[in-house]
């Protein structure tokens, strides 16, 4: 079985069109092929590895090829297309549950400071950032962003709404908002509940004591969120650069995805 960082030839079918063409150079070395130096991104957001320690011997390059590739790609976008151009494939099988969306967020350790980082005030004031997620009813992600570890969960749930991509794929104008937002206690508010319903969303909200009846569908996000902190990159905050970090979001959701496909090749 091969490493999780080898790039297949049917993933990179799909990532190798959004990158951009790369103009060759009439003096000096070639430069890294897009494919291998993504292997060396991979290799870090699989393994935690820092930039400086990637092994050279792997043939992924040097860490700061890999880094700079990242920032270009994503300063360009490629990690925003290549979750939709997933999502769209993942429609069109049918396979996205259109009947709710689930949303949580989860606490990102950070010892140092940077961008959206804050005191967290359930970690005993430990600097850190979020994540918040959103995904379908099955667990897959629609959309997440970060913000610092003391900002409310509330106070993202419409813009993780918001986020949520136009999702082509089936016949008809393509798709960006569930049926109904599932969540727990913690975004316990009339005035979201009015926005949603706004959206056309009914709202799921469990009232603060009262038990929570959303937990037998809810389960699915704190299941994906366990899913992207296996991704050791993602389990705590290096990058000081949020560019960065949503760009290992980006891929690690997008890695998700991808295995919800059916019939993929291996």
């Amino acid at each position: 079985m091969a490493a999780p960082w080898v790039v297949s030839d049917e993933l990179w079918a799909r990532i190798g069109p959004l990158l951009p063409v790369r103009p060759a150079s009439r003096t000096g070395p070639k430069p890294l092929p897009d494919r291998q130096v993504l292997q060396g991104i991979l290799f870090v957001l699989f393994t935690g590895i820092g930039w400086e320690d990637l092994p050279q011997e792997l043939g992924f390059g040097s860490g700061m090829t890999c880094w700079r590739r990242l920032r270009d790609w994503q300063e360009l976008g490629v990690f925003d297309r290549l979750p939709q151009e997933l999502l769209a494939e993942l429609n069109a099988a049918g396979e996205i549950d259109w009947s709710r969306a689930c949303v949580d967020a989860s606490h990102n350790p950070r010892k140092k400071g940077g961008e959206a980082t804050g005191p967290s005030p359930v970690d005993r004031g430990k600097t850190g950032s979020k994540h918040h997620l959103i995904c379908e009813g099955g667990g897959v992600p629609l959309a997440v962003t970060l913000t610092g570890g003391n900002r409310n969960d509330i106070t993202q749930l419409i813009p993780l709404v918001d986020a949520v991509p136009l999702v082509r794929g089936r016949r008809g104008r393509p798709r960006r908002t569930p049926e109904a937002v599932v969540a727990d206690r913690g975004y316990d508010h009339d005035k979201y509940r009015d926005l949603l319903r706004q959206r056309r969303i009914r709202p799921l909200i469990s009232r603060r004591g009262t038990r929570d009846n959303n937990q037998p569908v809810r389960w699915v996000v704190e299941q994906t969120l366990a899913l992207l902190h296996q991704f050791r990159r993602l389990a705590e905050r290096w990058e000081r650069r949020t560019d960065i970090h949503h760009g290992f979001l980006a891929l690690a959701c997008s890695l998700i995805t991808w295995r919800r496909l059916p019939n993929r090749m291996r």
